[in-house]
């Protein structure tokens, strides 16, 4: 028996339940988040529901980062909306400026 992250600090399990039906809740759960609307939200998934994830996630114009994963789970956050590009100052030293 294995626990499904709800939200942080807030686990269930299901007693006498296999592998399949665990990984139906947590799509259950993902497929609640994704129609709320939040911008961006990250959850802990089963290595197993990855792909289903995905390809729930780009149905719904969501894009999924993968923070870390093992063999057997995922924190993964899910991003919807325009990605501003993030910008970089860069120093220019003023022998730089001169030679250019």
């Amino acid at each position: 028996m294995r626990f499904i992250h709800v939200e942080d600090g807030l686990r269930l399990r299901f007693p006498g339940r296999d592998a399949a039906f665990n990984e139906g809740v947590e799509i259950g759960i993902l497929a609640v988040n994704l129609a709320s609307g939040r911008g961006e939200f990250t959850l802990q998934l089963s290595s197993g529901t990855l792909e289903q994830a995905r390809a729930l996630a780009a149905q719904m114009g969501y894009r999924v980062h993968v923070v870390w994963c093992d063999k057997a789970w995922a924190g993964v956050t899910f991003l919807t909306g325009r990605r501003r590009p993030k910008l970089t100052l860069i120093h220019n030293p003023p022998e730089a400026q001169a030679a250019g």
